[in-house]
Parts: structure tokens; C-alpha cells; sequence
């Protein structure tokens, strides 16, 4: 009776619609009845078939236990209008199934909806291609390139000398196209896309969702355009939830503390207040989660088993929304949570608890289809249930995806590769691309265009007098293994090496110097005396 499981996928609707078709036509237990001295074989009464169908649903993984008794009558109303079913007499095509005595019996052979032909799609990208780091236009680069001399000092020698020469790379021209807002809106709307099919597990979008109806503005306002508690803040107030709606909808959250509306309090004065927000929900044209999404929830009421991979669904899906939608359904589901959780309510329902009446109030609210889909109460139930269960964390941004797109940003940001100790002072900004050369090439375009560069450091080396003898050396010596055909043709022999050092002085050995005493030395005797 479980039934089998429909994952996400296009025509999922239809797909259960079947599916539960099948199930009740295989369960359902049928008898011979007695109606009017007459019996009929193999049928069942109103009261067995909604007895037996809500059971089913139930236990079905597809709906769960939150099916109502009502919804399954709804349901089997629309067997009968459909010819699932008939009365005992032939009779159907009208919702008028009663949760009584009368009897039913299943035609010869119940009609099932034949799932859509999925035209050809010419492109199979069905998510819009993401803008890379190689997106540019390239400058032609003439074979042999014109070299600047560069004047460098020992101090950026010393740092351009430790560079390995192998296979070197040269460095191409690029011209990058800026980054401006048009770009970074597609990049939200291409990698929210791609998120929201990998966590779906889906090769592709095409059937749950139509790409070209979203906005990418919309994404990024949802994203950023927020306030402390995640709520999206909105531009135009006209758009926004009457005013007088949200002080009823504050009213209700914090009972019995938030009564803003400045009338008296009377019996019965929260239903009235809960009639308001109600029959302003109700009277929406669209449901918040919009007619063009109706596919791709659906097919994530399939994931609802792994809470986890459903969250991050409708957390990306979410996104999607209208900015104006997306704040009605934050006000709503926040609502809803908390009078379910509040105990100091009173009853807004002589019949039903306050989660049930939540439930069955707004689900048609959030969920709906354009075309009426005869499952559409029963699927609006259960992914509202799961919202309700879940409200703190569907409707946040996905850090994830966050994350990802600014470093994708960032990435993409990047203007040039820095080799270490290369000179970025004299490169362009725009170079942010090599190709690789051959060590041939290298060699002839290092001869021909930065050999005087060199030369002329060399010299700058052997010219600097505030250098220590030392450090000149050294530096000599790092030049002469980096450059040894250079060297040798500036230092041919070593005399001409050496002369670039100067002769040391010759140190002067200090010399005792005696002092010549005129008379010879006395001791210190007393010739008079200070005495009185």
C-alpha cells in the first residue's frame, strides 16, 4: 500500500495522479450490495471508499499522514468526474461522490493521463551557461614581440635572477570585458540554476522548469535587499502587504502581546482577526510560489524523505520568487509557525486544532496550479507541512551558493598571474593569460630584446659605489651562473675582473713611540708646609 516513490522529474503530478489511480483500483476490496432489491457485484459504498483511499494516502510516502478525510472525498469527487469510478447505474463526469451508502464499481478499465510529449530540445544546456574567466578578446600578438629595455636595480635583479628557465611562458595580450551588473545578475541566475538541478539530481531543468520566465534581478535582490531577520525589504511599498494585514498578522504571531490594531478586545476578537489575514491571502490572484513554479515544487516534495537535500531545494527554489512574494511567504510561514506553537491562543476553530486549520487555510494559498490539477490539495498540504516544519531554514539564503558565486566573482576578478619575482610594475593589467613557448623561441627573444637590459644592470653592479666590496661579489657571482656568456664578454681575463675591485691598503703596524724624558723622574717630595 506504500506505493512507489516518485522522485523529482517533469509531469510529477501527473505521474502520482496515475500512480494513485492504480493503487486504489488494485486495493480497493469490493462485494456484492443490495440497493433497491437488486444487487450489484463488485462494488463498494461512498463510506468504503473514502474509508479505504484515506488509509491509503496515509500510508502512502508520496502524500503521508496529514491527508484529511475531506481531501479524500475532494479526491474521490474528481474520480468520479473523471470516470476512475462510476455509480452502479453508469452514471459519472459530475462531483457528486457522497460519503454515504450509495455504491460505486470501477469501470471496465480506468482512464489514466498520458504523460506530455517532450519536444526536442535543440540546446541541452537548459540552465543559462555561466560567464568564464576566459571570456575575452584577444589582441593579435605579432611572432616577434617588441621588447621595452627594462632598467632594473640590483634589488630587482637580485630577485629576477632566482627565476628557473625552462620551459618559460609568454605572456598574452588580452583585452577582459568588464564585470559590470548585467554580468553578475547572470552569474547569480546560472549558478542558482545549476545548485537547484544538482541538488534535484536531474540532467536537466526542461519540464519543471522554463528558464527564460525567471529574473535574475529578482534572485539578487532576495539575496542582498534583506533586513536583521532575513526578510526581504522591498523598494516599492505599494507591493507590500497592506498595512493594516500586518498588524493583524502581528497580532496573531504574538498573542496576546502584540494587539497594534487599537480596538477593544471582545469574544471571539482573535477569529476576527484571523478572518482578515485569511481572506487576504485567499483573494491573491496567484499563489506565492507563482504558477510558473508550481512543476519544480512538486518534483521537490519527492526529496521530502532526506530533510536535508529538501531544505537546500527550496532554499535555492525560494530564490526564484518575486521579491514581493518571497516577503509575502516569509510574513506567512512565520505567522503560521508561530500560532501553531503558541498554547496561550484561544481555539480559532470549534472543530479542528490550530496546525490543521493553518494547513487547510493557506495551503492553496502558497501552492497552486493554473490548469486545476486534481492533486493540487493534497501536494499543497504536504510540502505546507513540511515548510511549517521547517520555516527557520527553507526560506534563508543558501550560504553555499553564496559563497560559491563570490568566489566565482572573485575568480573572475583577476586580472593578471604574478610569477614570482617577475616585475609587475611593467606589465600591463590586462595580461592575465600565457601560452606556453618553446625554449628556442625564449632564447632568441631573450637575446634580442632584453640583452641590453642586461648589460646595462651588469653595469649598474659594477658602477655602484655604495655597495659593499662583499655584496658586489656576491652579486658578480649570481650574475656570472645566470649569465656567463655576458660576463665573459665584460670580464674577458681575469686582470680586467679584478680591476673592478681596488687594491686594498696596505694596513700600517702602529710603532711603540717612547717619550723622552728631559730630567729623570722624582718622587714627589713636601718643601713646605701649609701649617699655620
Amino acid at each position: 500500500m506504500d506505493g512507489t516513490m516518485i522522485g523529482p522529474g517533469p509531469y510529477r503530478a501527473t505521474k502520482l495522479w496515475n500512480e494513485t489511480i492504480r493503487l486504489f483500483r488494485e486495493g480497493m476490496p469490493v462485494r456484492r450490495h443490495w440497493a433497491h432489491f437488486r444487487s450489484y457485484d463488485r462494488s463498494f459504498t461512498g463510506a468504503e471508499g473514502v474509508d479505504f483511499l484515506h488509509q491509503l494516502l496515509r500510508q502512502n510516502q508520496n502524500f503521508g499522514p496529514e491527508v484529511t478525510r475531506y481531501q479524500t472525498l475532494q479526491l474521490l469527487r474528481k474520480f468520479l468526474k473523471n470516470h476512475v469510478i462510476e455509480d452502479v447505474k453508469g452514471r459519472f463526469g459530475k462531483e457528486d461522490f457522497d460519503d454515504n451508502g450509495r455504491l460505486y464499481r470501477f469501470p471496465p478499465q480506468s482512464p489514466l493521463k498520458p504523460l506530455p510529449v517532450r519536444p526536442p530540445v535543440r540546446d541541452h544546456r537548459s540552465v543559462p551557461r555561466i560567464p568564464r574567466w576566459d571570456d575575452f578578446e584577444e589582441i593579435p600578438v605579432p611572432e616577434n614581440i617588441p621588447m621595452k629595455p627594462i632598467s632594473l636595480n640590483s634589488e630587482s635583479w637580485n630577485k629576477r635572477h632566482s627565476i628557473a628557465i625552462g620551459e618559460v611562458h609568454e605572456c598574452r595580450l588580452i583585452t577582459r570585458r568588464e564585470i559590470n551588473p548585467k554580468h553578475v545578475d547572470q552569474i547569480w541566475k546560472s549558478m542558482t540554476l545549476t545548485q537547484l538541478q544538482n541538488v534535484l539530481g536531474l540532467q536537466s531543468l526542461d519540464g519543471v522548469l522554463d528558464a527564460k520566465l525567471l529574473s535574475p534581478k529578482h534572485i539578487v535582490h532576495n539575496v542582498f535587499s534583506v533586513n536583521k531577520q532575513g526578510i526581504v525589504v522591498l523598494k516599492n511599498k505599494a507591493d507590500d502587504v497592506p498595512h493594516w494585514v500586518l498588524s493583524a498578522m502581528k497580532c496573531l504571531a504574538n498573542w496576546p502581546n502584540g494587539n497594534d490594531i487599537r480596538q477593544p478586545m471582545y469574544p471571539g476578537f482573535e477569529r476576527d482577526v484571523f478572518k482578515t489575514v485569511s481572506e487576504h491571502f485567499q483573494r491573491l490572484k496567484e499563489p506565492l510560489l507563482t504558477f510558473h513554479l508550481y512543476e519544480i515544487f512538486v518534483s521537490i516534495l519527492g526529496l521530502l524523505q532526506e530533510q536535508q537535500v529538501a531544505v537546500e531545494a527550496l532554499q535555492v527554489c525560494c530564490l526564484l520568487l518575486p521579491p514581493a512574494n518571497r516577503r509575502k511567504l516569509q510574513l506567512l510561514m512565520r505567522l503560521m509557525a508561530k500560532v501553531c506553537a503558541n498554547p496561550t491562543l484561544p481555539p480559532l476553530n470549534n472543530t479542528i486544532g490550530a496546525r490543521t486549520l493553518m494547513v487547510q487555510t493557506f495551503s492553496r494559498c502558497i501552492l497552486g496550479s493554473a490548469d486545476e490539477v486534481d492533486l493540487d490539495e493534497l501536494l499543497s498540504t504536504k510540502l505546507v507541512t513540511f515548510m511549517i516544519d521547517n520555516h527557520d531554514s527553507v526560506l534563508q539564503v543558501p550560504s553555499n551558493l553564496k559563497r560559491s558565486v563570490e568566489e566565482h566573482l572573485s575568480h573572475l576578478r583577476r586580472t593578471q598571474i604574478k610569477y614570482a619575482g617577475a616585475d609587475t610594475s611593467m606589465m600591463s593589467p590586462a595580461q592575465s593569460f600565457c601560452r606556453q613557448i618553446s625554449r628556442e623561441q625564449f632564447e632568441q627573444q631573450r637575446v634580442s630584446g632584453s640583452q641590453g637590459a642586461i648589460v646595462e644592470l651588469l653595469e649598474n653592479i659594477i658602477q655602484d659605489k655604495n655597495m659593499s666590496i662583499k655584496d658586489k661579489k656576491k652579486k658578480l657571482k649570481q650574475f656570472q651562473r645566470s649569465h656567463p656568456d655576458i660576463y665573459r664578454r665584460r670580464f674577458p681575463t681575469a686582470e680586467s675582473e679584478a680591476s673592478v675591485f681596488p687594491d686594498r691598503p696596505q694596513k700600517v703596524k702602529p710603532q711603540l713611540m717612547f717619550l723622552t724624558l728631559k730630567k729623570p723622574f722624582q718622587p714627589f717630595q713636601r718643601s713646605w708646609s701649609f701649617r699655620a
